[in-house]
């Protein structure tokens, strides 16, 4: 069983409600481009720490199974 693009982001978005968030997948693989104040003065660890605290439901249950993270502030994408 996997999960949709849109459910992923989802999940990212209640957990970081003001993240711009962009999920390509194709029910096994998925990329997800987190933008965020959150991450600003975080290391990448704990950026996907946060990330993946998200979503840690989805990989519990299967739905889940390989997630590339790319977080980065808005000040880094600009």
């Amino acid at each position: 069983m996997s999960i949709t693009n849109e459910a992923v982001a989802a999940m990212i978005q209640a957990r970081l409600p003001e993240a711009q968030v962009t999920i390509n997948g194709d029910g096994y693989k998925y990329e997800a481009d987190v933008i965020s104040d959150a991450f600003a003065g975080l290391s990448t660890l704990k950026r996907h720490q946060l990330v993946y605290a998200a979503v840690n439901d989805a990989i519990t249950a299967g739905q889940l199974h390989a997630l590339t993270i790319r977080a980065k502030t808005p000040a880094e994408v600009a």
